[in-house]
């Protein structure tokens, strides 16, 4: 009984925290709530548990509780909830901020301290943030800590976004992100955004200061460093003004940078700023950069200067029920791992698509460098899908608690406002907050109508999927003629154009291809429930694994240098680089590809190609016909683009090879093209007199790597 006892107690200590002297320091603290959790289920939701037999890690999915509990991610009779429980206590005296903040969970929050509930929030994708001073015990005595989370997505009113999916088949419930308390004084400093100005070389910032008494005499102290580093760039006060006990007090300033180092993903230099009252601190870490969309050329514009955006899609969400998911999402070496992978791939970019991943994986993508367009959680889809229909004012609420979460983060750049989706409801919420953004960062609507001539139009053109439809089959010229002989830009999918009215005119809004392929394969190598029929129509049944593979390279690499060499659109973002992969029952109808998610390695025959598809040089055969008469002579023109700061010089090849991979002729000319700028060089070739399979091949180099565009036909 004894040896009982002391194991309780080296387990609440175990979740204890020691706080020392808050009150006097002018430092906040927090305590990190991460870790070890009890976990229940139960049927009721207003009668805490008593026996809390499994336990779990915070942050994670509750199918990671262990012992497992059965059925879990769908609806299931014996249960409508699940209950976290953790002890903590406050060594120190208690001081008159203590709040917890839940980053992320699903679906449904509610927290109890000392079994007396704080609070509820039924959001999913913003924080829940609860004071819970006033139901904590005397200092140095242990607390009680139980969150509840809803067991199935149903938990939550159908006017509140949930992230629903329809190729997703579980909705996994959990506390899937950071939870801490945190302690400190007044004047508190609840949020702060800053706003970098390159041309100007400084800073803005907005701090909102809460008081529980009247100032007429208050100031901010600041210091500015670099981040690495911890060299000092600059410190002092800001004016002096005054505070309010009742009213939001919002200090808005500015600090000169000089000599800001800016950040990019080729450099991601990042800063800190330090505030303090005297009583609180907070520390903000931040990028100098600005980053727009041009309309007129059609491009993004990073600094000031023009900047491709090339990269994939992460759908956490559908990676939370893959079966090789396991822990990874919460370890930062793979997901430091995961976006080096990506930059090795040559992409600079994602889109966090109908999902967002825990806090840190945006820390990650400031230091690594990547361009993240952050969509939230909200797909509607067409009137037949029968799904909630959500509105603007809870969009405006929701948005706003997302915007503070995430407007310091230099690797955010574009605000998307849902996916695929038809609505009103969320440009009216676009325009109700896009002026809380400092850094007027642009908008994505999805299928919406554009909000300002400054924001993106989504494109998610999906060539292949003509072939869905029956009686669709490839002509005699071939799929390749079909697809690529005379479309050059994407369909804005919901027939509203590219034009949207505004009082002050007409604009035309720059495009965005953050979609597209259509011939997925699972990781396995076998089709996926959406490409089935494609791949019979095109390239018949009963084909090996290897000959699949080669297939999804080959015209995946085919329409990524047809977007890219036709300068299409901004962004270009494959679809998609993480995601789930489900051969069997019920089978997926989007993969990645991994062969090995866990180690990161991509199946090789995709990375050889698609690899060197996102190299800044980029080349293009526009030549699509299958057949030509042997002995013809026809002219073959190659795009070359350059997304290089500076103009290529290089020497571009046509090589025309038979069917056993045999040189018949070669034709080179030396080309320059301008930085961001593109090239169309003809070559004149006579094609031999012998009937049979041959294939041209495009070459030139950047740097050591080979540039490659190929195309396959026969004579007759």
């Amino acid at each position: 009984m004894k040896s009982k006892y002391l194991l309780i107690f080296f387990i609440l200590i175990s979740f204890s925290y020691t706080f020392c002297k808050t009150t006097n320091t002018g430092q906040r603290k927090n305590i990190n709530l991460n870790g070890k959790w009890d976990i229940a289920e139960s049927f009721s939701g207003n009668k805490l548990p008593i026996n809390f037999s499994h336990n779990i890690v915070v942050p994670g999915l509750v199918d990671m509780a262990s012992p497992k509990f059965d059925s879990v991610g769908v609806k299931c009779t014996k249960r409508n909830y699940f209950w976290y429980r953790r002890y903590f206590k406050i060594s120190d005296s208690i001081p008159p901020v203590v709040l917890l903040k839940i980053n992320k969970a699903c679906y449904g929050t509610a927290v109890y301290v000392n079994g007396k509930k704080v609070g509820s929030n039924f959001f999913c994708f913003t924080p829940t943030l609860l004071n819970i001073k006033d139901y904590l015990k005397p200092a140095g005595e242990i607390n009680e800590l139980i969150i509840r989370v809803g067991a199935y997505y149903d938990n939550v009113p159908d006017t509140i976004p949930v992230g629903i999916d329809i190729e997703k088949v579980k909705y996994i419930p959990g506390i899937y992100d950071d939870v801490k308390i945190i302690l400190s004084n007044f004047p508190f400093i609840e949020n702060v955004q800053i706003a970098p100005d390159i041309n100007k070389k400084l800073i803005k910032i907005r701090a909102e200061i809460k008081s529980d008494k009247d100032m007429g005499q208050f100031s901010l102290d600041y210091s500015v460093n670099e981040y690495k580093s911890r060299k000092e760039i600059i410190s002092g006060k800001t004016n002096q003004s005054s505070l309010s006990s009742e009213n939001k007090n919002v200090v808005d300033f500015t600090i000169p940078i000089k000599n800001c180092h800016l950040w990019s993903p080729e450099d991601p230099f990042l800063y800190s700023l330090k505030l303090s009252t005297g009583k609180d601190t907070k520390t903000i870490r931040f990028g100098m950069r600005s980053f727009k969309f041009d309309e007129v050329k059609d491009r993004a514009m990073l600094n000031g200067k023009p900047y491709s955006m090339l990269g994939t899609n992460i759908c956490i969400f559908r990676f939370f029920e893959d079966s090789s998911r396991g822990d990874l999402p919460w370890n930062s070496k793979w997901v430091r791992k995961l976006f080096q992978k990506f930059k090795d791939m040559h992409w600079n970019c994602a889109r966090f698509c109908i999902g967002f991943p825990p806090e840190k994986w945006y820390q990650i993508a400031d230091e690594t460098g990547f361009l993240i367009q952050d969509e939230y959680p909200l797909w509607e889809g067409p009137k037949s899908w029968k799904t909630p229909k959500i509105k603007a004012s809870v969009l405006i609420n929701e948005y706003t608690r997302w915007m503070r979460e995430r407007w310091n983060h230099p690797c955010v750049v574009i605000w998307d406002a849902q996916n695929e989706s038809d609505t009103r409801e969320s440009g009216e919420a676009v325009r109700a907050v896009r002026h809380l953004d400092m850094s007027k960062r642009p908008w994505d609507n999805g299928w919406g109508i554009p909000q300002s001539k400054g924001d993106c139009i989504e494109e998610h053109p999906y060539l292949f999927v003509r072939y869905l439809n029956a009686g669709v089959y490839p002509s005699k010229e071939g799929y390749l003629k079909d697809l690529f002989s005379v479309k050059t830009k994407p369909n804005f999918f919901n027939d509203a154009n590219q034009y949207f009215p505004l009082d002050s005119g007409t604009y035309k809004n720059a495009r965005d291809i953050d979609e597209y392929d259509w011939i997925w394969l699972n990781r396995d190598g076998s089709v996926t429930e959406s490409s089935d029929s494609v791949y019979i129509k095109l390239f018949g049944k009963n084909l090996t694994t290897e000959q699949r593979r080669i297939i999804h390279a080959e015209n995946l690499a085919i329409v990524t240098e047809y977007w890219r060499c036709h300068r299409s659109s901004a962004a270009l973002m494959y679809f998609c680089g993480l995601g789930y992969s489900r051969p069997y029952g019920p089978k997926g109808y989007t993969s990645d590809d991994w062969i090995d998610v866990k180690n990161l390695i991509f199946e090789p025959i995709f990375e050889k190609y698609i690899k060197r598809e996102f190299l800044p040089v980029c080349i293009m055969i526009d030549k699509w016909d299958k057949e030509y008469p042997a002995g013809q002579e026809i002219k073959v023109p190659v795009y070359v683009i350059n997304d290089l700061q500076q103009e290529w010089q290089g020497t571009l090849k046509l090589t025309l090879l038979n069917g056993e991979n045999k040189i018949i002729k070669t034709l080179e000319k030396n080309i320059s093209v301008l930085s961001f700028g593109r090239d169309i060089t003809d070559f004149d070739l006579t094609l031999p007199n012998s009937k049979g399979t041959y294939k041209l091949i495009a070459e030139t180099l950047y740097k050591k790597d080979s540039v490659k565009s190929i195309r396959e036909f026969s004579l007759n």
